[in-house]
């Protein structure tokens, strides 16, 4: 599996003329590395007892970091799945009006999916930028750059999966259902690009 791979071979990999791994799991891993930043932060302020008082909060902090990284290391993935479907719907046979109709119908099932999963993606790199709050507001000192590096890298992986969702949903056919994912992902943005501000100058302000 993609997530199983040295860091080494998936750079490899991305580098290369193969077409997956591609933006769409750059963008997971930078979220992942975010989602890690913030556990980062968690883990060296729980249990120093110059923090004690929001130790109750970095420790759910940490569960909500750890789960955002699973998820979002599991979209490395989803991505390399989605992509290869949709592939596999334009290779398929369309010498017939039939098969024109059924390539059709897979090419755009397999489109709606691929805007899905990239826009599931910059929800939780959302997640993320809001979880490096805390971690930037109340974590360690000696470790505070990083929650400021968390929210860059989490903003950065938003950004990335946004442009696979506007790729996508060009292309689809049904405008009701682009139409709604793209409003979805306007909303996500435009708080995003408020929050990571904020929390990137908080972090600033205590270097």
């Amino acid at each position: 599996m993609v997530k199983n791979q040295s860091i080494q071979e998936f750079l490899d990999q991305l580098a290369s003329s193969a077409p997956t791994p591609g933006g769409g799991g750059a963008a997971a891993l930078m979220g992942a590395m975010g989602a890690a930043l913030t556990s980062m932060v968690c883990n060296l302020t729980i249990g120093k007892e110059k923090y004690k008082d929001v130790e109750a909060e970095m420790q759910e902090t940490l569960n909500k970091a750890e789960d955002l990284r699973s998820r979002l290391t599991d979209m490395i993935a989803a991505d390399v799945e989605v992509f290869d479907k949709l592939m596999g719907s334009y290779g398929l046979p369309k010498e017939t009006e039939e098969e024109k109709a059924a390539r059709s119908e897979a090419i755009q099932s397999a489109l709606r999916e691929a805007t899905d999963v990239p826009l599931e993606c910059a929800r939780a790199c959302a997640d993320v930028i809001a979880v490096s709050r805390s971690a930037a507001e109340k974590g360690n000192l000696n470790v505070i750059s990083d929650a400021g590096v968390s929210v860059m890298a989490a903003y950065a992986a938003l950004k990335s999966a946004a442009l696979n969702v506007y790729i996508n949903a060009g292309s689809i056919k049904d405008k009701a259902f682009a139409e709604e994912r793209l409003a979805e992902l306007e909303k996500i943005m435009a708080s995003a690009d408020k929050d990571t501000d904020q929390i990137y100058n908080i972090v600033k302000d205590k270097l």
